[in-house]
This record gives C-alpha cells, sequence and structure tokens, in this order.
C-alpha cells in the first residue's frame, strides 16, 4: 500500500462529531440485494456498526434492544460512483473551478455530502475536480464532519490543455504523467482518474502507458473519462480498470470489455435533467443545449452501444456526474429510470443492484458492503413506501445509516 497521508498520523483524542453506532432492530419489507430477495416482513438488527441478523419479522425472537417499525422499505445504502462533491450542480463549471476558493469548495462539499446522505448515498467515489476532496475525506474520517464513505481521487489527470484542463492536474510526457500519479497518491487518493479524450483521443501512448502504470505500481485502480470507440477500446488495451459515462462501442470493445472484466459507470443525468427546458431555464442552460438533450432523449439509439455492452455482461454502476449542471447530488430516481428505459438494467431492482451490489463489486467492497448480510458494516437506509413498484420511494428517505451510525 502506498504511505499514508500526513494526516492520518495526526493523534484524534475524540471526534467532533462523535455519533455512536447504537444497537438497533429495523423492521419492515427487506430489499436485502442478494439476487432478487425480497423479504415482505422482515428484520435487519444493527450492532456494533455492523448487521447482526437479516430474516423474517416472525423468526426474530427476543431482543432486548429497541425495534422500530418503519413502516417502510429497508434496503443496503447506496453508492454514487460519479460524482463531484465540490460542484453544487447549479452554478457554470468552469467559473466554479477557476474561481471558488477552498473554503467555498468546502462548504459546498460539506453540503453535498449532507445531500447525499439524506438521498440514502452512504459512499461516494469523489472523481475529483481539483484537491479539496483530500480535505473531505480527511474531516469525514477526523469526525470533523459527518458524511458518506469517501472513495476519491485528489485531482483528475489530464495532458495539458486537455478536457477540462481549467480545473484538473495537466501534464506533459511520461515522468509528468508518473509525477502526477504519486501527487496524488501522496494527497491520499483512492484511486486514479484520467481525461483519455473529448473530442479527440489525448495523451500519447507513453503518457497513457505511464499514468496506468504508475498507478498500478501504487497499487491503485484507475479509471478513465471515455466517451467514444476508439478510445474506450485504447484505455482498455492499455490496463485502465473502469469506463466512465461510456458512448459508442464496437462488438470488439464490448468483447475486448468483458475480457478484461473492465465495468462501466453511465452517467445519464445531465441528459436527463438538462432535457427537461422547464427545470433547465431555472438554471441557465441556453436553448441550444437544451435542445440539444431533447434531441437525445427522443433518440435514444445514440446508446445503443452501452446497452449491447449490458446485455452482453459488461457491468454497469450507477453514477449521476453530479455535481455538473443540473445534476444536483440528490438525483438519484431520474437516473435509475433512464437506466430501465434505456435496458441497461432489468427493472426497478436493476437499477437498486446498480447503486449496491454492482457497485460494491466495482470498487471492491463487496465483502464488506452492497448487501444486507449478517457480518457486513451496517450500511442501511430506509425509504417510504416500495421501491420495487415506483423509484419515486427512493426519493423519500427517512434513515441513513453507515456503519451503524443513524446520519439521517
Amino acid at each position: 500500500m502506498p504511505e499514508p497521508p500526513a494526516w492520518r498520523f495526526q493523534k484524534i483524542i475524540k471526534p467532533m462529531f462523535d455519533i455512536p453506532a447504537e444497537p438497533v432492530v429495523l423492521k419492515g419489507r427487506v430489499l436485502t440485494c442478494v439476487g432478487n430477495e425480497v423479504i415482505e416482513d422482515g428484520f435487519v438488527q444493527l450492532e456494533g456498526g455492523k448487521i447482526k441478523a437479516v430474516g423474517r419479522a416472525a423468526d426474530l425472537g427476543a431482543v432486548d434492544v429497541p425495534v422500530v417499525e418503519t413502516g417502510g422499505t429497508i434496503l443496503p445504502g447506496m453508492f454514487n460512483n460519479h460524482a463531484h462533491l465540490s460542484w453544487d450542480g447549479i452554478h457554470d463549471l468552469a467559473n466554479q473551478s477557476m474561481f471558488d476558493g477552498p473554503e467555498i469548495a468546502a462548504y459546498k462539499a460539506a453540503g453535498n455530502m449532507l445531500i447525499s446522505l439524506r438521498s440514502g448515498i452512504t459512499t461516494v467515489r469523489d472523481l475529483g475536480v481539483n484537491k479539496s476532496n483530500f480535505a473531505t475525506k480527511q474531516a469525514v474520517e477526523q469526525g470533523i464532519f459527518p458524511g458518506p464513505r469517501l472513495l476519491i481521487t485528489g485531482e483528475s489527470i489530464v495532458q495539458t490543455g486537455g478536457h477540462t484542463y481549467w480545473v484538473c492536474r495537466e501534464a506533459s510526457g511520461p515522468d509528468e504523467m508518473r509525477r502526477a500519479v504519486r501527487d496524488q497518491v501522496r494527497g491520499g487518493a483512492d484511486l486514479i482518474k484520467i481525461m483519455a479524450c473529448h473530442d479527440r483521443l489525448e495523451f500519447t501512448d507513453a503518457e497513457l502507458e505511464a499514468v496506468i502504470d504508475e498507478a498500478h505500481r501504487n497499487g491503485l485502480p484507475i479509471t478513465a473519462h471515455a466517451t467514444f470507440d476508439a478510445c474506450i477500446r485504447r484505455v482498455v488495451e492499455f490496463g485502465i480498470d473502469v469506463v466512465e459515462h461510456a458512448g459508442s462501442m464496437s462488438d470488439e470493445t464490448i468483447q475486448l470489455m468483458l475480457d478484461r472484466k473492465v465495468p462501466i459507470v453511465t452517467t445519464f443525468s445531465a441528459v436527463v435533467m438538462q432535457a427537461n427546458a422547464e427545470v433547465a431555464r431555472k438554471y441557465n442552460i441556453p436553448e441550444w443545449k437544451i435542445e440539444e438533450r431533447q434531441k437525445a432523449m427522443a433518440d435514444p439509439s445514440r446508446y445503443n452501444d452501452i446497452v449491447k455492452a449490458a446485455k452482453a455482461g459488461v457491468p454497469i454502476a450507477f453514477g449521476t456526474d453530479a455535481g455538473s449542471p443540473v445534476v444536483q447530488h440528490n438525483v438519484i430516481v431520474p437516473e435509475m429510470k433512464f437506466m430501465i428505459k434505456l435496458g441497461v438494467v432489468e427493472g426497478n431492482y436493476g437499477a437498486i443492484h446498480s447503486a449496491t451490489d454492482v457497485a460494491a463489486r466495482l470498487n471492491k467492497l463487496d465483502s464488506k458492503l452492497g448487501t444486507l448480510e449478517a457480518g457486513k458494516l451496517a450500511d442501511v437506509i430506509v425509504v417510504k413506501g416500495n421501491p420495487l413498484e415506483d423509484l419515486i420511494a427512493l426519493e423519500s428517505v427517512v434513515m441513513t445509516f453507515k456503519e451503524g451510525k443513524r446520519l439521517v
């Protein structure tokens, strides 16, 4: 493992937010996310930050801890696998990135962590916009501020002048690529992200080889912004671990992803939300962009290759690109509904899987998270209603537990 960031050597006398993981039994409908299991009249028992037991309420027996009749649905805490905590989803990205001071970036991240928890998100894969997520992770892990579990990249790495260079770490040449990775590792990154293309391919072969090798040499996975076939195929051939967004893909590229076991994090929310003219105009989205998004929604054939990849067996994990214009950090259901509409997941439970057990496997956390099973960490949420009947129930989160600590 890489050397820990300096803040991990600090002695913590007491967290500022010292929330206990109190034992409790939650009763209600239980979606364990083990297959498509549903326990209509079930229970989940939390103790010591872990799940002690899951089963039918009739089999619970006597317990000496509080029992809560939720009247709703209990399911695993969800992952947002593509988010930008220091972007607010409201203001222009470039302006936020260039003119928000570190203090404002920190406040935005703090607010967005609370919004995420209230939306049932207990793990955020923050794919960075700048160095602010180093401080965000420190604040959560040292108990300075309550938040979801964070998997962070630090700065995304781009070629000099590359896609969103105004907010990422620019580098040119293999040696600078390696230094850029090492700087993120030193800051405490959990993974590395690169911007592999925009309208055209970015990075030389030597640069791409160096950045991927350096990430793996430090024991970190590396993910790539990759949105069309030539880029996706290229980064998979070079050894990338995850593809962000995706787009057009040939049958050969899809087969390569299957062979290399490379998943996709889809991010449809920007298209979905910006296509809603009434909403988008409130965020000052220009008319040409609204029209472009509406055309994309009207002709989903542009996503045919992502659907083909999903049906071939490429894992599809939930992500919203939260922080992008009109995509605030509580946009969960619109993404899932569009995933179902396209067919990249099967039904409501398939959408929930993409944010729970599929996401846990993506992040190599499936031994601890993603399903409601005895022995796993008690990341548990309770929602009103039944999300298998209507996903809108996921917008009514009444309890969020992270490792048994009730944060909502």
